[in-house]
């Protein structure tokens, strides 16, 4: 549970750092706990994973686009986009996770911030992505 609501917190900030055209700072991450009050761990959990994604954008965006038939990150929705985007960065570089757990958890963050198609758009696309990373046999999938 911790976890997950690490994630919300993750998607809030890379959708406002998305909207502004910003980079995560010690000062955005300082005025959005202002509202907030989690413990240690769900903080720094949210943390590493808006700063993870940054780090690794470039290639989080290139491995979306290689897996998003005829779609351009611009026409996505901004709440599809991110959770696609910080889903990739535990895919890709978060070995502690399995895929199968991020996959899972980026669906739910996507039925309940998204549209009623965002659910099927996000398990679509990292699905390829993880089997493109080589890192889950598809029928561990829902």
């Amino acid at each position: 549970m911790k976890r997950r609501k690490a994630r919300e917190y993750a998607l809030q900030l890379l959708f406002q750092l998305d909207i502004r055209k910003e980079k995560p700072t010690i000062t955005l991450f300082k005025r959005f706990w202002i509202d907030e009050d989690p413990d240690e761990e769900v903080r720094a959990f949210t943390e590493e994973i808006v700063k993870g994604t940054y780090k690794h954008l470039r290639s989080i965006n290139e491995k979306i686009l290689a897996c998003a038939k005829n779609w351009s990150l611009d026409r996505m929705a901004t709440v599809d986009r991110n959770v696609l985007r910080m889903a990739t960065y535990e895919i890709l570089y978060r070995i502690d996770i399995p895929p199968s757990v991020t996959i899972n958890e980026a669906i739910e963050l996507a039925k309940k911030y998204g549209t009623d198609e965002s659910g099927a758009f996000v398990n679509g696309i990292l699905d390829s992505v993880a089997r493109l990373a080589g890192k889950v046999d598809a029928s561990q999938l829902r």
